[in-house]
């Protein structure tokens, strides 16, 4: 033999030596691994991190919580071109390889040794990155790396290709928290993967490498730099055009961060339901895709938005004008871009009120103001004249608002704040609840949280109790003045009308029409101070927040806008007290049901055994979930005192109600001492409602700024949208009540026809025996009790 060949020989000897030998230690390795690997199938079977999801009642999105943004898509539905770009930046030879690419892992190895040691290429396949990322570390070791490459090719065995590139498309994270193209198409560009421009599904495909610092909101200079290598890495692999390319190349690279659009504006609500979906599952309720649906009503909620916004402004505009957000210097106004952007940064505020600039002030007082994305504008003095025409300057920052007939109107962001809660009598749901102006500049939900004095809109509980305890609605009551000592003051205490008026002898019914504070504080005398204290809990009060003397009839303990609104609610359901909820129903994303309220609302069959029926979700203590009713008044008393509340609106304090044109609505007013809180509570047999108007700083609204003109716009203007073209819904009389004639003076008449007789429904405590006076406010045989001390 020559001795070239027999060289040759040996190296080929040694050639398939090393090849045995390295298989062989590769095989060693593989079967040392393989144990702690996991099957492909996992690797298939694996959960996609889905956000939590709160909906309305008819379906639309409220809120979307999670630690990741993930919108799952199949492969079918992943347009051809992102998967182009995507294999084309990170994977040429994908449909190729089994897994590992020999070629790449070699210049990976090369780059290491030229490098001496400095990992910076990792030749790391589609399914690699995969393997990586679902069920391995990122630490950059070479256990790692072996552990990565031997589950790539178990994982190519036991799936194909499609499978693995649909599972990589949606798991991939793409900077600002979106995991997937999809989620990254609406956190970068408001828009799904398939209506993307193909220099935009570049600047996707380039993320992956450096998801956090070569994404277009972190820098859009390094994304076009990354952009344009993967559209090169396109055009090399035959993908797109020499033409697309170059007018791909030639776009500049904007981008900003988009939020999750909801279809409902209910965030309080939202919130709330998060809270109480965190206390059952903690972080993973942000992982699993729950969709969690409410009680809300669409209609109802952007109702209650409208209604509570517009009377906030109309409030704030009666209390002028105070200035300017602000001024932009003389650079900015020359140049409209930076313009726009400055006005961008002041935000919307409460979707309403919008911010502008003002341009000039024209002789007349006409201001022509730029509003950057809304454009430019024109108010004119009409619209301008509640701030009393203030001398506006070019460059001023203000506020303006979508008036009538397309006009725009002078505006500013309310200080006042206030809420508007409604839930349905029947079952207790909350069906729309405000909790301030705008969600964004302020989370606190004043709606569930805010404590404050009730005034007279507490009357109507201490009624409530007097006639459960046998006292008519044409009982008489004294309105005359009062005088106590107060021995927790030292002082003598005395009280007085809102209208610093009397009128002596009145109805039950017309005292709490008119709302008369000495009236009411005989009535609650009469019962007793400390026995109606203790029953508060009946309407779902805690009487630790009340005082146990003759104030409490006032109004003056705490109560929280959805508290007042659920005792109302027991004048609206006959009797029975709900406990407010919003959660219908939770579902994973695969439709497996956790909970179901077992409540017709949620089953539209009975609820015999509903899903999830040990699960609690006030787990931690938290508030909102249903509970079973209990009748805590006699359903003839709930029904009485609807007909006086009814009596308020056609002959009372509610008088501007009757503007709805309805006899089936009943509520009160409620004004603080120094006219710190205004309210009105009011219902009819399918809703219950409660506005309230404050400053969280609990400051005065102003003088004759009452519950009368304050509140009660606003829950006429709610209620006139939520039941327009509905049919009357009065509560309606129970069977128990009894048809009974009363004299004048009160005694039972012989029969209906007695001259003079007056026709009453009563409940059995009610009724007087024929020829006996009543028991009544002013005691026994009509004679008043002493005026105890409170």
């Amino acid at each position: 033999m020559k001795p070239i060949l027999k060289i040759f020989a040996a190296l080929l000897a040694l050639i398939l030596a090393a090849g045995i030998g390295v298989s062989a230690a590769i095989a060693a390795l593989y079967v040392h691994y393989a144990p702690t690997l996991p099957e492909a199938e996992a690797v298939r079977d694996v959960r996609l991190q889905t956000p939590l999801q709160v909906r309305t009642a008819d379906g639309l999105l409220m809120g979307e919580f999670a630690e990741e943004r993930r919108i799952p898509l199949p492969i079918e539905d992943i347009p051809e071109r992102v998967r182009q770009a995507f294999i084309a930046a990170e994977d040429e030879r994908f449909y190729d390889h089994p897994g590992v690419d020999i070629v790449g892992l070699a210049r990976a190895a090369i780059n290491e040794i030229s490098t001496r040691g400095e990992r910076s290429q990792g030749g790391s396949t589609i399914t690699m990155q995969l393997a990586r990322n679902v069920f391995l570390t990122r630490d950059r070791t070479y256990e790692r790396k072996l552990r990565e490459i031997f589950l790539a090719i178990r994982m190519e065995q036991e799936m194909t290709k499609d499978e693995i590139l649909e599972l990589y498309l949606n798991k991939i994270y793409l900077g600002q928290r979106a995991y997937g193209i999809e989620a990254a198409a609406r956190v970068y560009y408001g828009r799904s993967i398939d209506e993307l421009e193909l220099d935009e599904i570049a600047v996707l495909a380039a993320l992956p490498k450096a998801p956090s610092t070569t994404n277009p909101v972190a820098s859009a200079q390094r994304a076009e730099i990354r952009r344009n290598y993967v559209l090169r890495r396109m055009l090399d692999t035959g993908a797109i055009s020499d033409s697309e390319y170059e007018e791909a190349v030639a776009r500049p690279v904007s981008s900003e961060r988009h939020v999750a659009a909801t279809e409902v504006d209910a965030h309080w609500v939202a919130e709330a339901a998060r809270q109480i979906v965190f206390n059952l599952w903690g972080e993973d309720a942000y992982r699993r895709g729950l969709q969690v649906h409410t009680s809300i009503d669409s209609r109802y909620q952007e109702a209650a938005n409208q209604a509570l916004r517009e009377g906030l402004l109309e409030y704030d505009e009666r209390h002028g004008y105070r200035g300017p957000e602000g001024r932009l210097g003389d650079e900015v106004m020359a140049d409209a871009e930076a313009r726009e952007r400055a006005l961008k940064a002041q935000g919307v505020h409460g979707r309403l009120l919008f911010p502008a600039v003002v341009m000039e002030r024209e002789g007349d007082g006409t201001l022509q103001v730029d509003g950057g994305q809304i454009g430019e504008l024109t108010i004119e003095p009409r619209d301008q004249e509640w701030a009393r025409t203030p001398e506006f300057e070019r460059g001023d920052v203000i506020r303006v608002r979508p008036y009538t007939d397309g006009r725009w109107r002078l505006a500013q962001k309310p200080e006042v704040t206030g809420a508007v809660i409604a839930q349905s009598p029947a079952d207790g749901a909350i069906v729309a609840l405000a909790g301030g102006f705008d969600f964004f500049e302020n989370r606190y939900d004043r709606s569930t949280q805010a404590q404050r004095q009730p005034g007279s809109a507490f009357k109507p509980l201490v009624y409530a109790l007097a006639l459960q305890d046998g006292y008519r609605p044409d009982g008489v009551l004294v309105d005359a003045p009062m005088v106590f000592d107060d021995p927790a003051l030292g002082a003598e205490w005395r009280p007085q009308n809102y209208s610093r008026q009397f009128q002596g002898e009145m109805s039950m019914r017309d005292a709490l029409a008119q709302s008369r504070n000495l009236a009411s504080i005989r009535l609650l005398n009469s019962l007793g101070p400390q026995r109606v204290h203790e029953q508060l809990p009946r309407f779902g009060l805690d009487p630790d927040k009340h005082p146990s003397n003759l104030s409490m009839v006032l109004g003056t303990g705490a109560v929280t806008p959805l508290q007042l609104n659920n005792a109302y609610g027991v004048f609206a359901s006959g009797g029975k007290l709900h406990s407010p909820w919003i959660i219908t129903r939770i579902e994973t994303d695969d439709g497996e049901v956790l909970y179901t309220a077992p409540t017709e609302r949620a089953c539209p069959e009975p609820c015999e055994n509903p899903a999830g029926q040990d699960l609690y979700l006030n787990a931690s203590g938290g508030p909102l979930q249903y509970t079973d009713p209990a009748q805590v008044l006699d359903p003839g008393a709930a029904w009485q005192m609807s007909n006086m509340l009814g009596h308020v609106i056609t002959a009372g304090t509610g008088r501007q109600a009757q503007q709805l044109g309805r006899s089936d609505l009943a509520g009160k007013t409620g004004t603080t001492n120094s006219y710190r809180d205004a309210w009105f509570s009011g219902f009819n047999a399918d809703i219950v409602a409660t506005a309230w108007v404050g400053f969280d700083d609990n400051r005065e609204l102003g003088r004759r700024e009452s519950g009368g003109r304050t509140a009660l716009p606003l829950w006429i203007r709610f209620m006139d949208s939520v039941l327009t073209d509905t049919p009357e819904r009065p509560v309606e009389r129970p069977d128990d009540l009894q048809r009974v004639a009363i004299l004048p003076d009160g005694r039972r008449a012989p029969s209906e026809e007695t001259p003079g007789a007056n026709i009453q429904w009563l409940i059995p405590q009610q009724v007087p025996e024929r020829g006996q006076a009543p028991a009544g406010p002013r005691g026994e045989n009509g004679q008043g009790p002493a005026e105890s001390v409170f």
